[in-house]
C-alpha cells in the first residue's frame, strides 16, 4: 500500500536544505495554511509547538513534522 504523506513532495525535497528553526511564513507554506491560521492555532494551543526567540516566533522543524504526523495518526479504515 502506498504511503500517504501530509507534506507536499517539494517540501520533503527541501528538508535537507532547511535550518533547525522556521519562521511562521515558512511553516505556513510548508503545511499549506495561511500565516493567520498559525497565529490562531498558537492562541488556541492546538497547532505545532512554537517558541519565542526575542520578539520573534520560531518553529522547530522536528516539532512541526511530529505535529503533522500526529494529525495523520487516525485510522481511515472503518
Amino acid at each position: 500500500m502506498p504511503s500517504l504523506s501530509p507534506r507536499p513532495a517539494r517540501a520533503t525535497a527541501d528538508a535537507s536544505r532547511r535550518g533547525p528553526l522556521a519562521t511562521p511564513a515558512e511553516v505556513a507554506e510548508y503545511i499549506g495554511v495561511p500565516v493567520k491560521t498559525l497565529y490562531q492555532w498558537k492562541y488556541r494551543g492546538i497547532g505545532p509547538n512554537v517558541h519565542k526567540v526575542g520578539r520573534h516566533l520560531r518553529y522547530r522543524w522536528t516539532e512541526v513534522d511530529a505535529w503533522l504526523n500526529a494529525q495523520a495518526a487516525y485510522d481511515l479504515a472503518v
